[in-house]
């Protein structure tokens, strides 16, 4: 959810009318995102390197944070949509901890959508957490003896860890009370062309979309249209595509 600023910027407004402009994008979207087929959709609200901004707003964040999950949070049940919250918990401020605690409390019975809001999250700080937690389990479990007196301290885990497992440690890490699947498409508003520590572990096979609109403008047809975009492409997942005989179009052809 990228261009809040530089939208409030460019039409000579502060940066706090952007991000309130912003709040009512995420509305839209997620009202639509159930009826589009999309099963979780995960928002990437506020980095973990996004405490480096001014103070100001910094706490203005966060009471927009507060202020959606507690008014939102009746309209999600009643649509079915699981609310749950990634990142760090610990330098939450208490009033947007227990908003997101009450969130989640509120729609955790949701089974049409699930969105996930990441609020101080880095997704190479997670994956950090995940292994000290394999880590820990291993030497509390015994498997290793040694690395009782080790467990955190950079330790291997050795060869017991697989995806499935470590998927699991990491949605632990994240305070979610089970795995997210894997990413199939992921859209950067804004115009950057970066990743920003985004999901990093999820995104392994995702197709990737830019684009040049700021998120305050960001509507449902332009997440129609990513939608489209990502079904016009081939996904191969490291395989080379099926060879039609002659004569005959295999289905990625038929699509072009």
């Amino acid at each position: 959810m990228d261009g809040n600023g530089r939208w409030a910027q460019l039409r000579g407004l502060p940066r706090l009318a952007g991000h309130r402009e912003g709040a009512r994008a995420v509305r839209r979207i997620v009202a639509v995102a159930p009826d589009l087929g999309i099963g979780t959709l995960t928002l990437f609200a506020f980095s973990g390197d996004n405490w480096q901004r001014p103070g100001a707003e910094v706490a203005a964040l966060m009471r927009i944070f507060g202020d959606y999950l507690s008014h939102e949070k009746d309209a999600c049940a009643a649509r079915g949509i699981q609310v749950s919250v990634i990142g760090r918990r610990d330098r939450l401020d208490a009033s947007v901890l227990a908003a997101v605690e009450c969130a989640e409390s509120a729609t955790a019975g949701g089974e049409r959508m699930r969105l996930r809001i990441a609020i101080d999250y880095s997704a190479r700080d997670a994956i950090v957490a995940a292994a000290r937690l394999a880590t820990r389990h291993r030497a509390l479990a015994g498997e290793d003896p040694s690395l009782r007196s080790r467990a955190g301290t950079g330790a291997t885990v050795g060869e017991g860890l697989t995806r499935e497992t470590f998927s699991r440690l990491l949605a632990d890490a994240n305070h979610v009370r089970r795995p997210a699947p894997d990413v199939d498409l992921l859209v950067r508003s804004g115009g950057e062309r970066r990743l920003s520590d985004c999901l990093l572990w999820e995104i392994a096979y995702a197709e990737i979309i830019f684009s040049e609109r700021m998120w305050p403008d960001f509507t449902s047809t332009d997440l129609e249209a990513a939608i489209a975009e990502f079904h016009r492409r081939e996904r191969r997942y490291g395989r080379i595509p099926e060879v039609a005989e002659p004569g005959e179009r295999n289905a990625v052809s038929s699509r072009q």
